[in-house]
């Protein structure tokens, strides 16, 4: 029996217990209101009155529902993460496990062989002794398989037993569902919150390693980048200079690309909020929102194969023979357009929340919709496209796959934009590509120069919102 078929059956219980849990709760609602047809009419406050219930019967269904869902769904991942071991466990009982080798590698080489066979993922395998464990797998499998999907029923249908011996007008159920949802939520942020302390501690920990190797003045202020010689032998000295990798990130994130986001998205969100008709707005603005949806390889190929080639060739044409094909002009033009729907929303947002007073306010003083636009409305709404233009630097700032497809891995200090330039993202996807030692300097590096990319981010992610916050109190 498959975990998915136990999973889709435990959840088609789950949805019979609340139906029935619900009906059960709706008879006890209104037993005992009806009298008897042939009773005289008592007075009112004679007459019978059914038990009132504490909460919806929909909140019956919902608790007998978690009862017979939750506990065999949580058993079922548990079991399902612990099987593959107790499987292992149960072939090497088998008698054809005297027969492994020693070694470590062949003896698991040989049992993954026989688990591929007997899942059905190989046809044959390469080392004629894996035939030996085909079937023992298979028969363990099928062993803990039935046996975990046995036990989830049971723990089910456990489950709704008790949850229906709860079903009373008296019973808080509204209660215990808020509180199990409060709980599964609590978990939620838990579980995000944990991950982003263990990135910031991995990221931490590695750099304190990368940092008793190279000392952090050398790699914070040095202008050389060569950690390929530090791998071969020359030293960690004068070779982790962070420097150029800092400035290529600034000059392609937060200089050519804002140079055509922010004029593009400020223009966009004006004429879409002042000139723009509702039916014209109604179709031009989720136009401009779908460059927020496309995959950033597709502008990385776009800045590789079209843009790159012509900022090539128009360097050339105005005399500048050293243009390379990888220049941070391409990979800036491209990331300003992939950013430029950021800024106009934020924007947008931000002129939108003027208050309309200060708007006709203008107008009656005789100003005129661009003086109204130009003195009023963007001043005003200033701090929010502060703070929209510095979400959208962080968002720059971190993208990977357009500079590393399009501005090159060469580390120039340079302000020339048809130059090739490198970032701290492409730095770190060419430091972990491939077979790589973690316990040298080259490798750690990565981890160095993305705790510097995450608190940068940090901080320009802290100031917007405390620059929106302070604009939006400014008008409520």
């Amino acid at each position: 029996m498959s975990g998915t078929a136990i999973t889709i059956l435990i959840i088609g219980l789950g949805l019979i217990a609340w139906l029935s849990a619900r009906a059960r709760a709706l008879r006890l609602a209104h037993a005992g209101r009806a009298s008897p047809p042939s009773a005289p009419s008592p007075a009112p406050e004679a007459r019978p009155r059914g038990p009132l219930l504490h909460s919806l019967p929909s909140y019956h269904g919902w608790y007998a529902a978690i009862w017979v869902a939750v506990p065999a769904l949580l058993f079922l991942t548990v079991w399902t993460s612990l099987m593959p071991g107790l499987v292992t466990d149960r072939v090497l009982q088998d008698p054809a496990a005297a027969t492994l080798p020693q070694d470590a590698f062949s003896r698991g080489a040989i049992l993954s062989e026989g688990r591929a066979i007997a899942q059905g993922k190989a046809a044959a395998a390469f080392d004629p002794r894996s035939n030996a464990f085909v079937e023992p797998y298979r028969e363990a499998q099928r062993f803990y398989s039935i046996g975990g999907g046995v036990i989830a029923l049971l723990l089910a249908f456990a489950g709704g037993a008790y949850a229906f011996t709860r079903i009373r007008p008296d019973f808080r159920a509204r209660t215990r569902v808020e509180r199990l949802v409060m709980l599964g939520l609590l978990i939620a942020s838990l579980i995000a919150i944990i991950t982003t302390v263990g990135i910031v501690a991995s990221l931490l920990w590695e750099s304190i390693r990368f940092f008793s190797l190279v000392n952090p003045v050398d790699f914070l202020f040095g202008t050389k980048w060569s950690p390929q010689s530090a791998a071969l032998g020359y030293g960690n000295e004068n070779a982790f200079g962070a420097v150029p990798l800092f400035w290529g990130t600034i000059f392609i994130g937060a200089i050519i690309a804002m140079a055509v986001a922010i004029p593009l998205g400020l223009m966009s969100a004006i004429y879409l909020t002042q000139y723009a008709r509702p039916a014209a707005r109604k179709w031009l603005k989720p136009i401009l929102e779908v460059l927020a949806g496309v995959p950033t390889v597709v502008y990385g190929y776009f800045a590789a194969l079209t843009i790159a080639p012509a900022m090539r060739d128009f360097a050339v044409s105005i005399g500048i023979s050293s243009a390379s094909s990888e220049s941070a002009l391409a990979a800036g033009l491209v990331m300003g357009v992939m950013i430029i729907p950021f800024v106009s929303s934020m924007a947008d947002d931000s002129i939108s929340s003027v208050p309309q007073a200060m708007r006709d306010g203008s107008l009656a003083m005789g100003a005129t919709t661009s003086e109204t636009i130009r003195q009023v409305l963007l001043p005003a709404a200033l701090p929010g496209v502060v703070g929209g233009v510095l979400l959208a630097v962080s968002r720059a700032i971190g993208e990977t796959m357009i500079v590393v497809m399009a501005a090159g891995l060469a580390a120039n200090l340079t302000l020339n934009p048809f130059a090739s330039v490198t970032t701290v993202t492409t730095q770190i996807v060419q430091l972990l590509t491939g077979d790589q030692e973690f316990d040298s300097a080259k490798t750690l590096a990565a981890f160095a120069l993305g705790l510097v990319l995450f608190i940068v981010t940090l901080l320009l992610n802290i100031v917007a919102l405390q620059v929106v916050k302070r604009y939006r109190e400014a008008y409520e």
